[in-house]
């Protein structure tokens, strides 16, 4: 009968990775508890500084960490049409290419003045700083 009990045993691990697809819920939860900034997201209001150079975009990515605003930073160095301090507005999931869709749906929504970036992204326009505003 041990012989028994221990199958049993053997099927409670089996049990537990039924658990496990239930331990999905409270990460959910967990989620939710640490800001929700990572809550799944369909769309992104994003900024970004876009150079064709490495150089430039480290330049820039310094001038903020300086404590210089994202807006005004990107006015000064950012290459692209993006006007109004780099801002693209609200973009939907799959209307960026792949790099800068990956680290905009990762980062945390955050203000011009304290803004939470990504590393340098590179894409075949050149490389970006990346920043969220909102996130829905």
């Amino acid at each position: 009968m041990a012989k028994k009990a221990s199958g049993s045993n053997d099927k409670k691990p089996a049990d537990s990775k039924k658990a496990g697809k239930g331990n999905a819920k409270p990460d959910e939860a967990a989620d939710k508890k640490g800001g929700g900034g990572l809550k799944p997201a369909t769309s992104v209001n994003v900024r970004h500084i876009l150079c064709e150079k490495q150089s430039k975009a480290l330049e820039a990515l310094q001038k903020i960490q300086e404590g210089q605003r994202f807006d005004k930073v990107a006015q000064e160095y950012s290459e692209d049409k993006a006007k109004a301090g780099g801002s693209l507005g609200w973009q939907v999931r799959g209307s960026m290419v792949g790099a800068f869709q990956d680290a905009a749906f990762a980062l945390q929504p955050s203000t011009v003045d304290k803004p939470i970036l990504s590393p340098l992204v590179k894409t075949q326009f050149g490389y970006h700083i990346i920043m969220v505003e909102g996130r829905k």
